[in-house]
């Protein structure tokens, strides 16, 4: 279950969860929730419970307020992992992360201050602002910028949820009210293009820089223009075999191991039984020369 239906990352991570099914002989069945609204995955965890189906994999929305629904399924006999996002305080047994919010931070972070002269004022524009994901990113983000960048002055963060015209519009808010900012990370893969199209809306190419975790198809056209430096990302197909892989071994009791032989595209990932944490790999910068690479 991803946080939103119609979005072309989680349409991405559908298709390698598709593949990996294929693979493995199992059935993998996708239900989205129409808006974010974190009622309507707990209502779909329930109905899915009710099925009892073999495991849940969800990227949560609203951790804290999924975790009774995700309490109720394994005390049913459903197995549970999160993916994409973790809800880490829940009855969840694994969490398939993309990469680690400090990589991802310093990645995001540095591609930005690399076009600003790692000096001036930027702002974030992100998405659910109960995304464990998105926070834990941001977190990171200030940390590493604290840090590295002294003389870069983060202004402001703002929540469109998983919508890019709300993005866009926050965007050009940001811009209005922050006459010297030269820089605006897009959290999310809604955000991204919604920061870009602000930018370049308001003819400021080339003047304020934006980056974020863009998915590599929609991102083409601003990262041709320069109204997106660099979107910062994954292999999101990887992602939804490796979630779909993941879920295989829960249903079938096998025990994850430090390093994972997954695919021959994913030959060694590694698992940290401490956090119950499967870790896809580092993340993937995008840019003009290859975003071609990534038909998603």
């Amino acid at each position: 279950m991803p946080k939103v239906a119609g979005i072309p990352y989680f349409d991405a991570m559908n298709a390698g969860g598709v593949l990996a099914a294929s693979r493995l002989g199992a059935k993998w069945i996708t239900r989205a929730p129409a808006t974010v609204d974190p009622a309507a995955q707990t209502a779909i965890v329930k109905q899915l419970t009710a099925e009892h189906v073999d495991v849940i994999a969800v990227a949560p929305n609203d951790p804290v307020a999924l975790a009774p629904a995700i309490a109720d399924a394994r005390a049913q006999g459903v197995h549970v992992l999160t993916t994409d996002t973790d809800a880490a305080g829940s009855r969840r047994e694994v969490f398939v992360n993309q990469t680690t919010a400090p990589r991802l931070g310093a990645a995001l972070i540095d591609s930005l201050m690399r076009k600003t002269g790692g000096s001036g004022e930027y702002a974030i524009v992100s998405c659910g602002a109960a995304a464990e994901n998105l926070n834990s990113w941001i977190a990171a983000e200030k940390s590493y910028a604290a840090q590295k960048y002294p003389r870069a002055k983060l202004v402001d963060t703002v929540y469109a949820g998983e919508d890019t015209t709300k993005a866009t519009a926050l965007a050009k808010e940001l811009l209005s009210e922050h006459p010297r900012l030269t820089g605006m990370i897009g959290q999310c893969t809604t955000a991204t293009p919604g920061v870009a199209q602000a930018v370049r809306d308001q003819q400021k190419i080339g003047r304020v820089f934006t980056v974020g975790t863009g998915t590599p198809q929609t991102m083409k056209p601003y990262l041709t223009d320069g109204s997106c430096s660099m979107t910062v990302l994954w292999n999101v197909e990887s992602l939804g075999y490796l979630t779909a892989w993941t879920a295989e071994q829960l249903a079938t009791g096998t025990a994850l191991k430090p390093a994972n032989n997954v695919s021959p595209e994913l030959p060694a990932v590694r698992y940290d039984a401490a956090t119950r944490t499967v870790l896809l790999g580092d993340p993937l910068l995008i840019t003009p020369d290859n975003v071609d690479q990534f038909k998603y």
